[in-house]
């Protein structure tokens, strides 16, 4: 297991994640960093000038061919674009990327939800690379199919996915929550498979959050890894969610 970590930032605007950015960029001098992106907020927005309904499933976008070519725009021309110039404003040398790339992010199509993958494999050689010599990989959740359609990615799925490839040491998913909370609304700051599998089962972990809990939940794919999610709008996010256990809610094997 390497000392990568695996950051996945959500679609807020540029403005709201300046600080979460500096820090990524601060962190990627001291150990390998790729940063994960969605873009939901800002892909709904489009739609709605367009004219083109949002819906959604278990808390993912159902894709049908005019909301993939939003997503394909919004995810890979806007956003990634904006987050890899302020990465680069910060001093950090970011590659803008998305899953389609050179086959970055391999894809399954989830039944019912249109052009919607989940992600089954990594081309790790072609992030080592980049990894290797310093560089930030940003990736843009969008992957091919088995049959090497372009689909839309739940971003907390891509960043799982990349993270479980790579052998990541971590993976941060920044949310606008504050972590986990059980029956009685408090915040956990840990629990483990076991405990993550019972509460999605019992409605404890419920909207939302379950593709994100889930999400953590694949990530764990090498002994000593974990996944901690935290509210990246709060001060030192990154350095806290990374550092401080009692940050956010880390979910580990056990």
């Amino acid at each position: 297991m390497s000392e990568i970590a695996v950051v996945k930032l959500g679609g807020t605007t540029l403005a709201e994640q300046r600080q979460v950015l500096a820090e990524v960029a601060a962190v990627s001098r001291q150990r390998p960093v790729v940063l994960v992106h969605g873009g939901g907020k800002r892909m709904s927005e489009w739609l709605e000038r367009l004219g083109i309904e949002s819906r959604f499933e278990n808390g993912l976008r159902i894709t049908d061919p005019a909301s993939l070519e939003v997503a394909a725009a919004v995810l890979r021309g806007v956003v990634n674009s904006e987050l890899v110039a302020a990465l680069r404003d910060a001093g950090c040398d970011a590659v803008g990327l998305s899953g389609v790339d050179g086959g970055l992010l391999i894809g399954r199509r989830l039944p019912d939800i249109g052009l919607v993958a989940t992600i089954t494999g990594v081309r790790r050689d072609l992030l080592d690379s980049l990894l290797v010599s310093g560089q930030v990989p940003v990736v843009a959740p969008l992957a091919r199919d088995e049959n090497g359609v372009v689909c839309n990615v739940n971003a907390d799925d891509a960043a799982a996915g990349l993270a479980a490839g790579l052998g990541a040491r971590q993976l941060i998913l920044m949310t606008d929550v504050d972590g986990v909370r059980d029956a009685s609304g408090n915040k956990l700051d840990s629990i483990t498979v076991a405990q993550a599998e019972a509460m999605i089962a019992d409605g404890t972990i419920r909207g939302g959050m379950v593709p994100k809990v889930k999400a953590a939940l694949s990530a764990l794919a090498w002994e000593g890894s974990e996944a901690i999610i935290a509210d990246g709008s709060a001060p030192n996010a990154l350095v806290r969610a990374l550092g401080d256990p009692t940050f956010g809610t880390r979910v580990s094997a056990r």
